[in-house]
C-alpha cells in the first residue's frame, strides 16, 4: 500500500497534536550528532554572549586607558609647560646672580679700598699723634726731646752726601722715615736722635726699615737708635727688634730692645 500525500498529511497533523512522536520521529529520522546539534548552538550561542559580554568589557577597558592616556597626555603637556615655565625663571635667577655677583665683587674691591683708606687713615692718625706727644711717649728715652724739622734734617742729610758720607738712597730713606726725634740721652746726656718706624701693628718690616734708617742717619756722625711705636708687635717683630736693638713703643709705653 502506498504512503500518499492525504497519508502524509495526517502525519503532520498526528505530529503536531503528540509531540512526543515528534521526538521519537526525528530519533529514527536524525542521527546523534544532529540530534546534539540544537544543544551544541544552544552552548555556542551562550559562549557568543559571554564573548559578546566579555569584548564590551574589553571595549570599556580600552575606552577608560584611552581616557587615562588622554589625562596623562595632558599632564604631561601641563609638566612641559611647567619645566618651560622652570627653566625661564632659573635662566632669568642665574643672570640675577651674576649681576648680584658682579655687584658684590664690585662692593668687595670698595670695601677693599676702603679699608685700606681707613687703615691709612689711621696710620697718618697714629703718626700724628706720636708726634704731638713725642715728650711723653719717648720721655723714658731722652731729655729735651725734639721733632725734628725736616728742612733742617734734609740740609744734615744733604751735608753728609756732598762729604761722601751717606748715599742718596740712604738720604732718601731716611727722609722717609715716619718720625725723627732729637734730645739728650737720659744716662750720659749725649746727643741722639730717634728715627721712627709708626703703625698700628708692627711687622718685621717695620723693624728693619727702622734699624736700617737709624744706621743710615749714624752715618752723618750723630747717634741714631731705631724706633718701633704703634699699639701692638707681632713675635717675629719683637725677636727681630730684640736682636736688632731696636726700641719697641707700644701704647705710648717705651721698652728697650735689653727688655
Amino acid at each position: 500500500m502506498a504512503f500518499t500525500v492525504e497519508d502524509f498529511q495526517d502525519l503532520l497533523q498526528l505530529l503536531e497534536q503528540r509531540p512526543d512522536w515528534r521526538a521519537e520521529l526525528r530519533r529514527h529520522v536524525l542521527d546523534g550528532e544532529l540530534l546534539d546539534l540544537p544543544a551544541i548552538v544552544a552552548q555556542l550561542g551562550v559562549r557568543v554572549d559571554q564573548l559578546a559580554e566579555r569584548m564590551d568589557q574589553l571595549a570599556e577597558r580600552m575606552d577608560q586607558l584611552a581616557e587615562r592616556m588622554d589625562h596623562l597626555a595632558e599632564r604631561m603637556d601641563e609638566l612641559a609647560q611647567a619645566q618651560k615655565a622652570t627653566e625661564q625663571r632659573l635662566d632669568a635667577l642665574i643672570i640675577q646672580v651674576a649681576g648680584l655677583t658682579a655687584q658684590m665683587a664690585v662692593l668687595a674691591d670698595r670695601v677693599g679700598k676702603m679699608g685700606d683708606r681707613v687703615g691709612s687713615l689711621e696710620g697718618e692718625m697714629l703718626e700724628l699723634r706720636y708726634e704731638r706727644h713725642a715728650a711723653a711717649y719717648f720721655g723714658r728715652l731722652a731729655r729735651k726731646l725734639r721733632v725734628m724739622d725736616w728742612s733742617r734734617l734734609a740740609d744734615m742729610l744733604d751735608d753728609a752726601v756732598d762729604a761722601g758720607h751717606l748715599a742718596e738712597a740712604e738720604r732718601d730713606a731716611v727722609m722717609e722715615a715716619d718720625l725723627v726725634l732729637s734730645g739728650k740721652r737720659r744716662e750720659d746726656r749725649a746727643d741722639v736722635y730717634f728715627v721712627v718706624e709708626v703703625s698700628v701693628g708692627i711687622g718685621l718690616d717695620d723693624v728693619s726699615r727702622a734699624a736700617e734708617r737709624a744706621r743710615a742717619l749714624t752715618k752723618t756722625g750723630q747717634t741714631a737708635l731705631p724706633v718701633v711705636a704703634g699699639h701692638w708687635i707681632n713675635h717675629e717683630a719683637e725677636t727681630a727688634a730684640r736682636d736688632m736693638g731696636v726700641v719697641q713703643v707700644l701704647d705710648g709705653r717705651a721698652r728697650r730692645p735689653e727688655a
